[in-house]
This record gives C-alpha cells, sequence and structure tokens, in this order.
C-alpha cells in the first residue's frame, strides 16, 4: 500500500529548510522504498547520502540527492508518526470510554488506536488483538521497547469476554514471545466490579508479577462510566467498600513484591483511594513513578512537587481574587495546601466542578469541560480576578476542551483571565505572580 508522510513543519536553519522543504509537501520515498512510519524513517535516513522523493503541494514531485552527517536530522515534523494510516482498535471492549462519548463532538475523540508503534512512540496502550505475526516479527527485529500494553486480565476465555474478540485469549502467548524477543513492556488493568476484580485480579497480578522483571510494572485503573452508556454492557461504579478489598489486595502485593525485587510492581489509580476515603501512598512506593501519564500517582507527585517549589511572601500591592477550577476529587487535596499558603492581597477559592457533561459519577479534572467549569463558577457570587484551570482539562497541546471550547472563549464568557496550571509548579506560580 502507497504511503506517504505529511510534513506539518520545518526547522529554522536545518537540512530541510536549506533544500526549500515546506508544510504541506509529501515524503514519498528514501532511497526508492516507501517509508511507514517515523520508526522506517529513522532507520533510513541514518547514512551520510540519501535520497528523497517529495511530492510539492502542486503534484509536482521532486528528486533530491541530500549529503549529511551520519544520523543527522533533517529537520522535519510530521502530522503524523504513522504514514501508512493509525491502526484502529478491532476490540469492543465492554467498558470503552470512547464508546461512552457524548454524540457531536470532534471527530478526533471518537478515534480508537490499537497501533504498537504509537505503544513505543507515545506510550499509548495497545491490546494486541490486531498484531500478527508480522508485527511481533517487526517488533522484535528492530527492538521496540518498552510497550505499554492493556490485560486487563491474564484469563484467557474472560479477555475475550470483556474486549469481545476471538483473538484477546492469547494474551499470555503473545506476552511470552515478546518476552523472549527481549522486550519490555508496562501494563495496566480497566478494573470493572464483579467481572475483573476479587479472585481474578488476584490472578492476573499473580500471572504478570510472574514475568518480571520484563514487565516492568502494572496500572490498575477503576472502569469509568460516563452518562452516555446506551446500548452498552452493565457495568457498576466501585463502591467505597470495594475500593478498599482492592487496595487491601494490592497493598499485600505490593509488600511482597518491594520484598522479593525492591518495587512494589503493581500500582493503583488515585480514585481507588479517594473513592474509598484512605490516604495516598507515599512517595518511595511509587518507585520513580513509571505509569503517571496513565494517572498512578498523580496526587502524590503534586503534593511533592508543591513542597518542593519556594515559598513567595511578597504578596501584591492590590487585592486578587482568583478561582482555582478542578474536579469534585481534587478539591480534598487542594483545599488544605492552599489554606496553608499565605500571600498578602490574594484570596484564593477552590472551585469543585460537577462533570454534567459525562456524568457525575466523573470526578477527575482531566475530564472537565468549558460549559461545566462555566456553570459551576456562575454559581459563586463575590469577585473574581482571573480562573485557574487544571490544564490536563485541554486537549495535549491545544487549549481546546472535550466539548470543543476554547480557552479564549471560556476567557470571553468569564470576562477575566484564565490561565492553565499543568503541574504543581505552575500552580505556585500563577497563584504567586498572577498577571
Amino acid at each position: 500500500m502507497a504511503c506517504s508522510g505529511i510534513v506539518a513543519r520545518i526547522i529554522p536553519d536545518s537540512i530541510a529548510s536549506e533544500i526549500g522543504l515546506e508544510a504541506g509537501d509529501r515524503l514519498i520515498t528514501v532511497d526508492g522504498e516507501s517509508i511507514r512510519d517515523i520508526i522506517d524513517l529513522s532507520f533510513a535516513l541514518a547514512d551520510e547520502n540519501v535520497e528523497l522523493v517529495i511530492e510539492k503541494k502542486n503534484g509536482e514531485q521532486e528528486f533530491l540527492e541530500i549529503e549529511k552527517e551520519y544520523d543527522e536530522d533533517l529537520g522535519i515534523e510530521f502530522e503524523s508518526a504513522v504514514f501508512d494510516g493509525v491502526r484502529r482498535c478491532a476490540n469492543k471492549c465492554i467498558f470503552c470510554f470512547v464508546d461512552q462519548m457524548a454524540p457531536g463532538m470532534r471527530e478526533s475523540l471518537y478515534v480508537k488506536d490499537d497501533d504498537y508503534r504509537l505503544s513505543f512512540l507515545y506510550g499509548n496502550f495497545i491490546t494486541l488483538t490486531n498484531s500478527g505475526p508480522a508485527d511481533m516479527n517487526r517488533i522484535s527485529r528492530l527492538h521496540l521497547s518498552p510497550l505499554y500494553i492493556s490485560i486487563h486480565t491474564t484469563n484467557g476465555p474472560l479477555r475475550e469476554k470483556m474486549l469481545n474478540n476471538k483473538n484477546a485469549g492469547k494474551i499470555m502467548e503473545q506476552l511470552d514471545t515478546l518476552i523472549t524477543s527481549g522486550i519490555e513492556m508496562h501494563t495496566q488493568v480497566v478494573l470493572c466490579p464483579d467481572i475483573n476484580d476479587g479472585s481474578e485480579l488476584e490472578k492476573t497480578i499473580h500471572d504478570l508479577y510472574a514475568l518480571h522483571p520484563n514487565v516492568l510494572s502494572m496500572a490498575i485503573v477503576p472502569v469509568g462510566l460516563s452518562r452516555y452508556r446506551e446500548n452498552c454492557y452493565s457495568l457498576q461504579v466501585f463502591t467505597p467498600e470495594k475500593a478498599i478489598s482492592v487496595i487491601t489486595m494490592v497493598e499485600k502485593w505490593q509488600e511482597k513484591c518491594r520484598k522479593e525485587n525492591g518495587t512494589s510492581f503493581v500500582y493503583l489509580s488515585d480514585e481507588f483511594y479517594i473513592n474509598a476515603n484512605q490516604p495516598i501512598p507515599a512517595y518511595e512506593l511509587y518507585d520513580g513513578f513509571p505509569q503517571l501519564e496513565n494517572g498512578i500517582g498523580l496526587i502524590r507527585n503534586f503534593l511533592f512537587e508543591w513542597q518542593q517549589e519556594n515559598i513567595l511572601t511578597t504578596g501584591y500591592q492590590t487585592p486578587h481574587h482568583l478561582d482555582i477550577v478542578c474536579g469534585t476529587s481534587a478539591q480534598k487535596i487542594l483545599t488544605p495546601l492552599l489554606e496553608d499558603l499565605k500571600v498578602s492581597n490574594l484570596t484564593i477559592r477552590v472551585i469543585p466542578v460537577e462533570n454534567n457533561f459525562f456524568g457525575t459519577d466523573i470526578t477527575v479534572s482531566g475530564l472537565l469541560t468549558g460549559q461545566d467549569i462555566i456553570h459551576a463558577l456562575s454559581q459563586v457570587s463575590g469577585i473574581r480576578t482571573g480562573v485557574i484551570i487544571p490544564g490536563t482539562a485541554l486537549r495535549k497541546g491545544e487549549s481546546v476542551f472535550l466539548d470543543n471550547m476554547t480557552l479564549e472563549e471560556l476567557e470571553g464568557d468569564l470576562s477575566v483571565p484564565v490561565r492553565a496550571a499543568y503541574n504543581a509548579s505552575d500552580l505556585r506560580e500563577l497563584l504567586q505572580a498572577w498577571r
């Protein structure tokens, strides 16, 4: 299948800039070979002499011969890391959050990728159900490690049922194949009450821990249920009692793993501890936060960063009134921290936002929408100098919420400046140097 990489940006003063490449150009071949993705491209561009075929925006093709240093980069950023199309998910998982998206949202939110290349490049989780022998051979040959793999259960028949895919049941065989090739992996389980928890979870932890050290870590996150679950499998959220049961089991495994190999190995997402009203584990129990992007240890990492930041006490010459927006689960974490922050002429309010867009069972800050933020703030009277929102609520690399509202639109509606804080350092800086 013919494929091409579309140029998104040219780095100034790079080789690509010197030879006249532009955004919108297409990379057709390198040394006469079609390139499937930036993995292929990195190998193809390793030589000192390369030949490119470029298709310009007007459809004309140019042949370019380039001399460069060994492994020197051309200075091209592409619209996508894969040139032959993102491998789509072939599953119909009973817990899939994409299937619970509201209608009428931007098209990219309905895309379910299951591409081993994006797993290697960006840490996207994959199921391996669409990875055939050729894919496994390429992973092995190019040593694409580590990978991020959604396991959910090591019980083959149960996994077939949960993923609604007959290929899902051979996961342990696939993991063995990867391990034989020296591939390391991080794993995750989306935990569903009365389906893959209890004894099934015990088995899954046992089976994955037996594959350590190639299996580097195991994350457990609770199933998320939105209000758009029409024609979806009937599922329940975790009650505090069930969350405590999961925490108790995992703590026993963590103690065992730390005694045997020095790491906790298996980690729970913050929602379990908040739901059960249990303390967040100590910083050292997260072992460097191997799955922070998966929501594992976000609160503990935030608290640690907050404590490391220097406290400025100069304050403001005129009164400032800042509202900090967060999901309902983060309120109990932020409120005591901010009560201890004393900055003259600064009044801080923590505004928890109920998620009416997806449903009130969704409590994390990362799934807040612009319209829910506006609604929550409209219910709070008083002076407001500015608003700080969680950066995780915005699409990565953009200033757009999940409901397509932009940060600029939110700012215009509220008639005050709105800034995003992506971490503890951002938040403290905004509070102490609002501008």
